[in-house]
């Protein structure tokens, strides 16, 4: 079986956003053994979606599209797909309902154009969308299936995995297919390490069961993906490639399924009733914000300090003036300063702090553009460790605040031995 994945957009073609749904939405029909044959990115016009829809469904059982749902003039996707499929536009109760809520909770008028999000064609079974506004459908015809998805990522991949995915299927096999999936969290190891370092893992793993490498600034996400006709084998199946796959992994491994490095490191300090502090330099209080993203941080996070001056460093953080002149603010000696300094200024158990060079400029031959020091304090020991990223800003600022809650959920979790 075969599939053609579509997004609209005009803003894509200009290269305004870039197009992250089909890479992701080419990884899920995989894990269900359905071949992506093309994917391709047209205009928001009506003539190119209606032509592109007419040609993809000939050509493949499974198409997927995403983008021009949404309520303003510009979203075109609904009406081709009611010439299309047939029937009449009609209001989806649930949706509307839903979107109703929505708008009260945000306390915001509803508009015409929002309630027009509710419509669709009577030809489509409707699938929820729980994070946004615009449902998505799923029309099948001779065959073929079409799903129309949301172009916003989140809203799209929420409907995939809640709905769309098992319906695919159920489509894509006559049989009853259980599809199952497992995640580990891994950090601290490049993906062509982890790759290296997994090769005979892969091999051993049965025909139904596939590894994927899922990396970002956050860590590299392994997902186990498994399809069979006897649910509880296939589960016990992926609980042993799990366990394996951890053992492979080692230290490196953080945390299974709907996790991350903050919320780890969340659990482990509400649980020992720990408090935490923060000082940064090159990350502009970005380990902050990860650290606030968690629901109930304010139980152990007291406060950060975003010292971006030496100024700053030395009069809020108490660093030394001699090791801002002797060893320069990128150092391991003045980042060390910085973590203790935060952790007795906001009198808490935990302090890590950030100070380096996120560029683009600003680099030298001794301390180059993607050096990143940072530093974990506690009452009993500082610890640093020396960074070397890349060239891109934002990247670097990224991998460093995560660098640096991954060193306090290793001290974390070390004491907790």
């Amino acid at each position: 079986m075969t599939a053609s994945i579509i997004t609209i957009g005009d803003e894509i073609l200009i290269g305004q956003i870039v197009d992250t749904n089909s890479a992701w939405i080419a990884q899920q029909l995989g894990s269900l053994g359905i071949a992506v044959r093309c994917m391709m990115s047209i205009a928001d016009t009506e003539n190119e979606i209606e032509a592109t829809l007419r040609s993809a469904i000939e050509q493949s059982q499974v198409v997927i599209v995403t983008g021009g749902l949404g309520p303003t003039n510009d979203d075109r996707t609904k009406q081709v797909l009611l010439r299309l499929f047939g029937g009449t536009m009609v209001s989806h109760g649930a949706t509307l309902e839903h979107i109703r809520k929505l708008f009260a909770q945000r306390g915001k008028p509803l508009t015409e154009s929002n309630r027009r999000q509710a419509d669709v064609p009577s030809s489509c079974q409707v699938l929820f969308n729980a994070s946004g506004t615009a449902p998505g459908m799923m029309f099948e015809r001779d065959g073929h299936v079409l799903i129309a998805l949301p172009g916003v990522p989140f809203e799209m991949q929420h409907i995939m995995e809640t709905s769309a995915l098992e319906r695919l299927a159920q489509f894509a096999h006559t049989d009853t297919l259980y599809i199952r999936h497992a995640v580990l969290h891994t950090f601290g190891i490049a993906e062509s390490h982890l790759s290296e370092r997994l090769q005979a893992f892969e091999r051993s793993l049965p025909s139904n069961i596939g590894l994927a490498y899922l990396p970002s600034p956050a860590g590299i996400r392994l997902r186990l993906s498994g399809s069979g006709g006897q649910r509880d084998t296939l589960e016990q199946q992926l609980a042993r490639a799990m366990q394996m796959l951890e053992q492979e992994v080692g230290d490196y491994a953080f945390g299974h399924g709907e996790t991350s490095l903050p919320l780890e490191v969340g659990k482990l300090l509400q649980q020992r009733g720990q408090t935490l502090a923060t000082a940064e330099s090159c990350t502009g209080g970005k380990v902050s914000h990860l650290i606030t993203s968690i629901p109930g941080s304010s139980a152990y996070f007291k406060g950060g300090v975003v010292a971006y001056s030496n100024a700053i460093k030395q009069s809020v953080l108490g660093v030394s003036p001699n090791a801002l002149e002797c060893y320069g603010a990128v150092s391991q000696e003045v980042v060390g300063q910085m973590a203790e300094g935060a952790r007795r200024l906001l009198s808490t158990d935990y302090a890590i702090a950030t100070s380096g060079i996120a560029g683009p400029d600003g680099g030298t031959e001794t301390k180059p553009i993607g050096l990143i020091y940072a530093a974990v304090s506690s009452e009993h020991q500082t610890v640093i460790e020396r960074f070397q990223f890349g060239n891109l800003r934002h990247v670097n600022m990224e991998r460093a605040a995560y660098s640096v809650i991954n060193m306090l959920l290793a001290m974390l979790r070390k004491k907790g031995r």
